[in-house]
């Protein structure tokens, strides 16, 4: 009998236990923290009143499903290590000890995921998606800011004191069944696949229970954060041709030249050329050779501008600087997160599906605002606070025509103040007005001031305004706002401040998803142009599109080039077309007329109205026309970002025009 144990026994009857109970216990564990994840999440968003009990009972239904899918796959790889433990007495006594070290790390992340999710949810309204996937690639800033922002060690001591506790309770269940049998190898191989082949093919049939959910924020609330981690990290860049709707090539280019021709532009395209976009924008008259210092600013939304009918009080200079200069009051961006502004302002493009632009491999060659710029003798850069590796910056913006400037050209006696993601936004005018000085006496200057202090730990210099320090987001709002007040100020001082074009506009709104994938009003923000003696006030009120910046600026300037850009001049194109372009993750739109046009994965189409996000059908005329126009704007932009043919077959290879 001794001599039995110490090899793979036959499956034993005779035993009362089997080491899947432990495994299936710790699964339902998994489950249990899930759920009870998932109500801490509807109990911060769902309302409180007149709350819809039927959508409500779907979401909890289809989040169980989603969990207990998880849960599979976390079934399946715990089997699978199970299989390298036989049912000797060795094997039996190694895998207990296994069970005992694993548990409590186990543990742990599953409840440091799911605190984890909590924040992620708090800063985006959404479970882990790209955003959580890219942060992955910037460890120090990620986790830097975790770290200023919230009590770590604290939270950290919380969920190992929380494990250790969960490891004693499961262990004293589960102990006997981790001591029991798993059967022969064949046995353990044939579960552990059984279970892989059948957690698979629940992926698949639950896949699409989340369509059945038609509200955005309740297919967030019914989805799981490992599932959608996982779906994010493979689907980042989906090629727009196999997944989303396309129309025919002439089609296409027809539908976009006609787009322009209704703007009553007087661009020529240039025919036989390889970008189907590609025209020569001619202005009567010499070129204005202002400075121009574009700002873009941090997380700011309409909804905490006061001259744009946000909260009071916030944004004091901004207001000022409003009723001064040109005011966009219907200026909506073009993403949720600063890559995608930057690609906005820079690249004259539409937000097409996965990484913005500056997070792609290919992202040189392509025509630039600053190169623009550059090509009619201007120096073109690119300032930011923090250290430029960060979100690609320095790469993109080197690559494209642009001299990089970031937190490696202020000396240590110019900080007052610094977080993970940069200097004060005081200190980066500091170093933009020393950059001015020195580069306006070679000729006219360009600059793209990019600030941070708008983002979490929402730390300042003290005694800069009325707001502590680290106490919120309206308090980095307000900084924000008094160092563009006091840059002002000072540069008011230098004497190329009387022959500088000054923008200020935001890079995104700080707000997420709402009821439906693109609500409109969270991708309202600010933007002015200030110039006073060049420029008289004027309150701009067509809708207008965060792309249309760069062409804005070039038609102030009274500049003459050959243009690749998708945006407008608002002031002359942008009267007689007014259209947005919006994108979160996956969803791209497009809103004109009132109607939102929103195109997905698998060639999904939805059409919204503006006013209340009801849904228009298809086949309604003015609906089908918008589909179109939309349709071909994305396909066309997705076509030359990928540097192919119309049909997304033939690579093509275009570089940035010559300006003529």
């Amino acid at each position: 009998m001794p001599r039995k144990n110490k090899k793979s026994a036959a499956w034993p009857r005779s035993e009362s236990t089997y080491r899947y109970w432990a495994l299936l216990i710790l699964s339902a564990v998994f489950i249990g923290v899930n759920e009870v994840l998932r109500f801490i999440l509807m109990w911060r968003s769902w309302p409180a009143k007149h709350p819809d009990w039927l959508q409500l009972s779907e979401v909890l239904g289809i989040g169980l499903l989603n969990d207990l899918v998880s849960a599979l796959f976390l079934m399946a790889a715990l089997l699978w290590c199970s299989v390298l433990f036989s049912d000797s007495t060795r094997g039996r006594r190694l895998f207990t000890i296994t069970w005992f070290v694993l548990l409590p790390l186990i543990l742990f992340g599953i409840l440091f995921i799911a605190t984890a999710e909590v924040f992620f949810w708090n800063e985006f309204s959404a479970r882990f998606n790209f955003i959580a996937v890219d942060y992955l690639v910037y460890t120090r800033e990620v986790f830097g800011n975790i770290k200023q922002s919230y009590p770590l060690t604290t939270i950290l001591s919380v969920i190992g004191g929380s494990a250790m506790a969960g490891c004693f309770v499961i262990h004293r269940f589960a102990k006997k069944h981790a001591e029991g049998l798993a059967g022969p190898w064949w046995v353990r191989i044939a579960v552990a696949l059984s279970v892989s082949v059948f957690a698979l093919g629940a992926q698949q049939f639950t896949a699409a229970t989340a369509d059945l959910l038609g509200d955005v924020q309740a297919r967030e609330l019914a989805g799981n954060g490992y599932r959608e981690f996982v779906y994010a990290f493979r689907s980042n860049n989906l090629d727009y041709f196999r997944f989303y709707k396309t129309e025919a090539p002439d089609v296409v280019k027809k539908m976009v030249r006609e787009e322009f021709a209704e703007a009553q532009s007087s661009a020529v395209f240039v025919e036989g050329s390889e970008h189907p976009l590609e025209r020569q924008i001619k202005i009567p008259g010499p070129a204005r050779r202002m400075n121009v210092v574009m700002v873009s600013i941090e997380s700011l939304g309409a909804d905490y501008v006061g001259v744009l009918g946000g909260k009071p009080g916030l944004t004091p200079n901004l207001d000022e600087l409003a009723k001064q200069g040109m005011l966009f009051r219907q200026l909506y961006a073009t993403g949720l997160r600063t890559v995608r502004g930057l690609e906005a302002l820079t690249l004259s493009v539409p937000p097409t599906p996965g990484h913005a632009v500056p997070m792609r491999p290919d992202h040189a060659g392509f025509q630039t605002l600053g190169g623009v710029l550059k090509e009619q003798g201007y120096q073109s850069l690119y300032l930011y606070g923090g250290y430029s590796q960060f979100d690609n910056m320095q790469s993109f913006f080197g690559d494209n025509g642009y001299t990089v400037v970031d937190r490696t050209a202020i000396k240590p006696e110019q900080i007052t103040h610094e977080t993970i993601w940069g200097v004060a936004d005081e200190d980066l005018f500091g170093l933009a007005v020393r950059e001015l000085d020195a580069r306006t006496e070679q000729g006219p200057v360009f600059a793209h001031i990019m600030t941070t202090s708008n983002h979490r730990p929402f730390t300042y210099p003290n005694g800069r305004i009325d707001i502590p320090s680290g106490s919120g987001r309206d308090g980095a709002v307000k900084y924000t706002d008094y160092a563009i007040g006091k840059f002002v100020q000072e540069a008011r001082k230098h004497k190329w401040f009387s022959n500088t074009l000054f923008v200020f506009v935001a890079d995104h709104t700080s707000n997420g998803r709402g009821h439906t994938d693109l609500p409109p009003e969270n991708y309202r923000i600010p933007l002015i142009i200030y110039a006073p003696a060049l420029l008289e006030q004027q309150n701009v009120d067509q809708v207008a599109s965060q792309i249309d910046v760069a062409p804005t600026i070039l038609g102030l300037l009274n500049a003459s080039y050959t243009s690749q850009f998708f945006g407008q001049d608002i002031l002359t194109e942008g009267v007689h077309h007014q259209r947005a372009f919006m994108a979160n993750y996956l969803t791209v739109g497009y809103m004109e007329d009132g109607l939102i046009v929103e195109l997905g994965p698998k060639s999904h189409v939805v059409v919204r109205r503006q006013q209340d996000g009801h849904i228009v059908p298809n086949d309604d005329p003015r609906a089908s026309e918008v589909i179109e126009e939309a349709v071909s704007y994305y396909q066309m932009a997705s076509a030359i970002l990928s540097r192919r043919d119309l049909a997304g077959k033939t690579r093509v290879v275009t570089s940035p025009p010559a300006t003529h």
